[in-house]
């Protein structure tokens, strides 16, 4: 008869598998195996370890292998399992992974579900699993712009500064135009919300014209100067500027920081500034309208007030943008720009070497 392997236990081990085995709040299982090892240490065979536990020969002999091995560490976790034989193969899965990010489904601009199942023999559940598990998802695409502006580290770190350091004894405005600001009246009636059911809105509309919202965000203190204008011509352009020149105290500079619309460069409009010393403009290098500090006003314009707004003509849609900004200066709040010049270049740097890569294979 084959003889198990002798244990012999220190006094501080046995007091631990002791205490172990007669745990209330221990699980079952780590008790059971404590006592295997308890009965092993006193010179008893696996054969009677089983009849005296009631369990098969094979899992004393497993506990009194694993203790041997690994000490009670080894009683007090479970031994990694293979669990079960996955239905789909390390290929199937590349290839599914590999069509998704190199190829396009016939007729469409990007893959399913159900376009990559057809095209894999696989089940759409198992193509969503894989995407999921590599972070793939198809149907989103995000957008971007790279400025080819040959001036851009000159423009972000001049108009960076004005944002972080500005000048002394000067007003710094964020300033550009919202256009195409529609007054849609809905063609029936909406519902309020409540309880179990939210507000509703017809999805067809009747147009009641279009305004341009003239802006400038002081980045200081978060205060908006603003009209509105039928056109946003340079015309409208100078009256906006007069505006800000009647409004602001003589005595300040004031530093302008607008995008690179035509309007604003019109040799009327240089006219006008070489006339008036105390403005200063700096222009956002091209495609970077996510510079302009005044964006972020509109932004809440719209999803505050215009989106879901009804006007039954435009007088009430310009009535109804001077009161958003009147509200909006009673209590104004500064947008705080924390990004730095340097880790801006740095990002864009990094974007158009992947562009470039990509652009390569």
């Amino acid at each position: 008869m084959r003889v198990a392997k002798p244990i012999v236990l220190k006094d501080a081990i046995r007091l631990e598998l002791e205490r172990n085995a007669r745990g209330r709040s221990i699980a079952a299982r780590i008790v059971m195996r404590c006592r295997i090892v308890l009965l092993a240490a006193k010179g008893l065979q696996n054969l009677e370890i089983s009849r005296r536990m009631k369990v098969a020969p094979r899992t004393v002999n497993r506990w009194r292998e694993r203790f041997l091995e690994l000490g009670i560490e080894g009683l007090l976790m479970d031994a990694p399992r293979p669990g079960r034989t996955p239905s789909i193969s390390a290929e199937a899965i590349a290839q599914v992974i590999e069509k998704t990010t190199q190829s396009k489904p016939v007729n469409a601009t990007h893959w399913s579900r159900a376009t990559m199942a057809s095209e894999t023999g696989i089940s759409d559940s198992s193509v969503g699993r894989i995407w999921r598990a590599h972070g793939l998802k198809p149907h989103r695409v995000d957008s971007f712009k790279i400025s080819n502006d040959p001036r851009f580290a000159e423009k972000l770190e001049d108009i960076v500064g004005l944002y972080l350091n500005p000048p002394e004894h000067a007003l710094v405005l964020s300033v550009d135009e919202k256009s195409q600001i529609q007054a849609l009246d809905r063609t029936q009636p909406s519902l309020p919300l409540k309880t179990g059911h939210g507000a509703t809105i017809t999805s067809d509309y009747k147009r009641n014209g279009t305004t341009t919202l003239f802006a400038a965000l002081d980045t200081a203190n978060g205060e908006v100067y603003g009209f509105c204008q039928q056109k946003h011509r340079h015309q409208e352009w100078l009256k906006f500027l007069g505006m800000i020149d009647d409004t602001v105290s003589a005595n300040k500079e004031i530093h302008i920081i607008c995008d690179n619309y035509s309007t604003h460069k019109h040799a009327n409009v240089k006219l006008w500034l070489e006339q008036h010393k105390r403005f200063h403009v700096h222009f956002t290098p091209t495609s970077s309208s996510w510079l302009n500090m005044v964006e972020r006003f509109f932004r809440d314009l719209t999803q505050n007030q215009i989106r879901r707004g009804i006007f039954k003509d435009l007088e009430q849609l310009i009535m109804t943008i001077g009161d958003y900004i009147d509200g909006h200066n009673k209590n104004p709040k500064p947008f705080i720009w924390t990004a730095k010049a340097s880790d801006i270049l740095a990002k864009v740097s990094r974007a158009k070497v992947a562009l470039n890569k990509r652009l390569s294979v």
